[in-house]
């Protein structure tokens, strides 16, 4: 992608800083965050015709382990009722069933497994979803076990990086140096609550370093402005760092990291999903809360097609420990149910797919009016037509262990 100047992203912002940052556990409530809730309801319409760079990111050459990676429409789903004891996920249990998921998967032992999708000299970034502590983020335990699997493999903790879109979530869910010793973690941005200390002495969001000018989602005619769900620009602005047609990568991702790991939770977004291509959409790049009216789920299928995404994602798990079937994707503990499960796929539209049958299953049973309209599953069947994974449910491969 061609790089460009839009008064923001200029020479001055593109010094290198450190991804790493020491999180304390101090960090303010993010209550304030507005992840999506507002935009993606039953009463949502139809998105409308937007143009956007899907074609530069779709010339660019795949590569052998681009999505939907080794096992297009392959799913596991491994559920243990002993995962969760007295309400507290089982550390041992978890690790067996991240082990169980892996070598169903890919059929070969843990050793070879990680041979056939890393490399000791990788730089690994775990995606992980922060959102709803301590009852429905990704669970540390999900986590540990991932690590240790790369450890154990000859990946040093040194090359792995916990991340996700803010700094301030991952040390509200105790993602901090401190619980995960070694390990880097990374916030992508800075989103300060009070609003008094996001800007530099030149007026610039502090985070505008840390996504990448050369490499971007563009949605044209769709600024961030006036933006639904947001008080004023200013709020808009704290929140997503630019406030133009585009939507920029961090560096992490297209400076740092070789792979990636993108762990999500099993719940809803209205009567979508929000699992690991949402996950991934709104989380690697800024700039999003102007997206989520006109573009609908369509980001997720074109941010996961960008080479950055796309050429790096080579696992994706849903943590289905606990599931939330209403009201998300922020938590609301009244429709948060132990579901005893973990999901394991290279392809992420199969996984989602899969991901949303089951909710939709669990907020039918749950007596939760269902909207069945084809634009919530549109998105994963154009992923399918742009040859990043496998969405019709004859082709899945699913297998329950």
């Amino acid at each position: 992608m061609s790089g460009h100047d839009n008064g923001r992203a200029t020479d001055r912002g593109l010094s290198r800083r450190a991804f790493v940052k020491a999180l304390g556990v101090g960090s303010a409530a993010a209550g304030g965050l507005v992840l999506g809730r507002p935009s993606f309801g039953q009463g949502t319409p139809p998105p409308a015709e937007v143009e956007t760079n899907i074609a530069e990111f779709m010339a660019v050459p795949k590569k052998p382990w681009s999505l939907p990676g080794p096992f297009p429409g392959k799913v596991i789903h491994v559920a243990d009722p002993a995962c969760l004891v007295d309400d507290k996920p089982d550390a041992a249990v978890v690790n067996g069933m991240v082990q169980r998921g892996i070598t169903g998967l890919t059929g070969k032992d843990m050793a070879e497994s990680f041979k056939l999708l890393f490399a000791p000299d990788d730089v690994v970034g775990i995606k992980i979803n922060p959102v709803g502590y301590p009852l429905i983020n990704v669970r540390h335990e999900v986590v540990d076990a991932v690590i240790g699997w790369l450890t154990a493999n000859g990946l040093p903790r040194e090359r792995i990086i916990i991340w996700d879109r803010f700094d301030l979530m991952l040390a509200e869910a105790r993602y901090t140096p401190e619980r995960f010793p070694g390990v880097g973690i990374v916030g992508l941005q800075t989103m300060d609550e009070e609003g008094a200390k996001w800007r530099d002495a030149a007026g610039h969001h502090v985070s505008e370093a840390n996504f990448d000018p050369k490499a971007f989602y563009f949605a044209k005619g769709i600024e961030g402005k006036a933006v639904r769900g947001y008080k004023d620009d200013e709020f808009y602005l704290n929140q997503h760092v630019f406030a133009g047609e585009y939507s920029y990568f961090g560096r992490l991702l297209t400076e740092k990291l070789t792979k990636i790991i993108n762990i999500a939770v099993f719940k809803n977004t209205g009567n979508g999903v929000s699992m690991v291509t949402k996950n991934i959409g709104y989380g690697a790049v800024c700039n999003t809360g102007r997206l989520h009216a006109p573009l609908f789920f369509r980001v997720n299928t074109e941010v996961c097609a960008a080479p950055w995404v796309r050429d790096k994602m080579v696992l994706s798990i849903i943590d289905g420990i606990r599931g939330q079937f209403d009201d998300g994707p922020m938590m609301n503990a009244k429709f948060v149910y132990p579901w005893h499960s973990l999901y394991f796929a290279t392809d992420p539209f199969a996984l989602d797919m899969i991901g949303h049958r089951h909710l939709v299953e669990k907020r039918k049973a749950a007596g939760v009016a269902v909207n069945e309209h084809p634009r919530y599953t549109e998105y994963l069947h154009y992923g399918e037509k742009l040859g990043l994974g496998v969405a019709d449910p004859a082709r899945i491969q699913y297998v329950k262990l």
